[in-house]
């Protein structure tokens, strides 16, 4: 039961008992006089009224502190419920605020020093994929070559096969170290990997659009980083779940913000789970002071949009 139905029954209790009481052995006429009853009930019955509506305001702040409470969520960083009233309720409302402060700003903490390991550990993946696997396979690619020359017909026919898949694979994983390394990105900037990127997700199924504006501001090397790795996230997601034929990718600003939108023709994410893709997308938009919106299209499709400030930025 709610605590103002608590404390409302309680003080119910009291002042039918002293009505009670008056309509019996207290009261000054014996027997009860119609009118004396008939004022003792309308005076309960406005005591009642005044006692639900005091406790209503009374605990009104508790009831905003319970709700907040209810739709807090550290992803989404919202308002928060106001002071109001004075004494405890009061207290414990700043106390929660204090608290979602300091969780918020440990949590942007513990995310920067995970991202910052994981896009080390990428690193040093794609590095070892390069230098290591990928040296491997191009030697086997001039064995096989050399080999593919000696052999006999019947078998040189098998060799050209093996050297093609074998051939297949290094551009594979050069392809995967690409992607977990973006070398574009640290050598020709945001929109040169924005570019590459769109044309690399491009296929027969999937009409990727790019419309990039070329007088970005200077936005550091996070929040560039941040940028790609959502419009990577969103084009992953839209090739392997949304069954969409077309995307369309736009990066603009304005003085005080920098906006991308990935915005698909497919069926949609209402009523679906987020993943930890995304949950990667906004702890990545939380890091730089970002805010991350997923929503339906008109058509039907999603958008995910990344508003990024950058007034006053220095990362």
């Amino acid at each position: 039961m709610p605590l103002f139905w608590r404390i409302f029954q309680l003080n119910a209790v009291v002042l039918v008992a002293a009505t009670a009481l008056l309509l019996g052995p207290v009261t000054v006429s014996t027997p009860v006089l119609l009118t004396e009853a008939a004022v003792l009930t309308v005076g309960l019955a406005a005591m009642l009224v005044a006692n639900a509506l005091l406790l209503r305001v009374g605990l009104a702040p508790l009831k905003r502190l319970a709700r907040a409470m209810a739709t807090t969520d550290l992803l989404r960083p919202g308002a928060r419920p106001a002071v109001g009233g004075h004494g405890e309720g009061a207290e414990l409302i700043a106390t929660f605020n204090t608290m979602l402060d300091r969780l918020e700003a440990e949590r942007a903490t513990s995310a920067a020093r995970a991202l910052t390991a994981q896009e080390d550990e990428r690193h040093r993946i794609a590095q070892e994929l390069h230098d290591e696997i990928g040296q491997t396979l191009t030697a086997v690619l001039l064995d096989l070559k050399r080999v593919a020359k000696q052999a006999p017909e019947p078998v040189r026919g098998h060799l050209y096969d093996v050297q093609e898949t074998t051939r297949a694979s290094l551009d594979e994983i050069r392809r995967i170290a690409r992607r977990l390394r973006p070398g574009v990105l640290e050598e020709l900037g945001l929109t040169s990997a924005l570019n590459s990127l769109t044309t690399e997700f491009t296929s027969s199924s999937l009409s990727v659009r790019r419309q990039v504006a070329s007088d970005l501001p200077s936005l550091g090397d996070n929040t560039e980083l941040v940028l790609y790795r959502v419009a990577q996230e969103s084009l992953t997601n839209t090739a392997r779940h949304a069954g969409a034929t077309r995307v369309d990718l736009t990066l603009e600003h304005t003085p005080d913000a920098v906006e991308l939108r990935v915005r698909d023709n497919g069926r949609g994410i209402d009523g679906t789970t987020e993943g930890s893709g995304i949950q990667g997308m906004r702890e990545r938009a939380l890091l730089i002071g970002a805010s991350l919106t997923l929503g339906p299209t008109p058509d039907g499709g999603t958008q995910v949009r990344l508003t990024v400030p950058t007034r006053h930025r220095s990362q």
